[in-house]
């Protein structure tokens, strides 16, 4: 009997986006290995169940990009697992709220504006924060997470650079990261009465071209992905070789 394929989103109570980068057609047609690598929102609702689950996945490590506030206020830990902080800030949520209490009324394309700012400030001023976590990836293929506090724009942005550096195309990169707007669950509390639901909406989902303004800053700023790759993320010939034996099926 075939192995059957794994799940790629896994049913969890305390979080909705909780997914494995596996199986996706790599470098020489080589697929992600499933298992390996995690993306998540926030860890901090799991119930015992979810631990349970997680514990079976052989999770050893979890990357954290949430802010130093936002961690301290939804803090977790996991049994068996080692987290790192790797906090990227100002979050999209903190600019959004500055505006919105210093008067300033947004609109759906505001916040679409805001979010093509923030996307482009990943490569401008976050990249040795992704660079730390590429860092941490090459020195074993242990079963890892990574998670901001949705899971969709510090995370889909460092899930993109994974599936990029292992030769995954970026069509198929886009579809893996627009997977967040069937399995992530808005917060009940979400910038409760500062924003319009038309501007929630925005905040609280994805769009290509949130993906598309880092993407195209790396191509503006570097001349492509590759080089983004070499040149900030210490990923060179040697390193790309060691991740696609570390993540890619033999």
């Amino acid at each position: 009997m075939p192995t059957p394929t794994p799940t790629r989103s896994l049913i969890l109570t305390g979080a909705s986006n909780f997914r494995d980068l596996g199986g996706y057609a790599g470098q020489g047609g080589r697929a992600v290995q499933w298992r390996r690598l995690f993306r998540s929102d926030h860890l901090a609702a799991l119930t015992p169940q979810d631990v349970a689950q997680l514990a079976s996945l052989g999770l050893t490590r979890a990357y954290d990009f949430r802010g130093e506030a936002e961690r301290a206020a939804v803090s977790y830990a996991l049994p068996g697992v080692t987290s790192y902080s790797l906090p990227i800030e100002p979050t999209v949520v903190q600019r959004m709220k500055d505006l919105l209490e210093s008067g300033h009324q947004l609109t759906a394309q505001d916040t679409v504006r805001l979010m093509q700012q923030t996307y482009r400030a990943f490569v401008h001023d976050n990249s040795p924060r992704f660079a730390e976590l590429f860092g941490h990836l090459l020195d074993s293929n242990a079963p890892l997470v990574f998670h901001c506090t949705a899971g969709k724009d510090r995370t889909g942005f460092a899930a993109a650079l994974i599936l990029l550096a292992l030769g995954v195309p970026r069509p198929v990169v886009m579809q893996d990261y627009l997977l967040t707007n069937e399995l992530f669950l808005m917060p009940p509390t979400a910038t409760p009465g500062l924003a319009s639901q038309e501007v929630l909406n925005v905040l609280w989902r994805v769009q290509e071209d949130f993906l598309d303004a880092a993407l195209h800053a790396v191509e503006a700023d570097f001349g492509g992905v590759p080089k983004y790759l070499e040149q900030t993320m210490g990923l060179g010939p040697k390193e790309q070789a060691r991740l696609a034996t570390l993540y890619l099926q033999p």
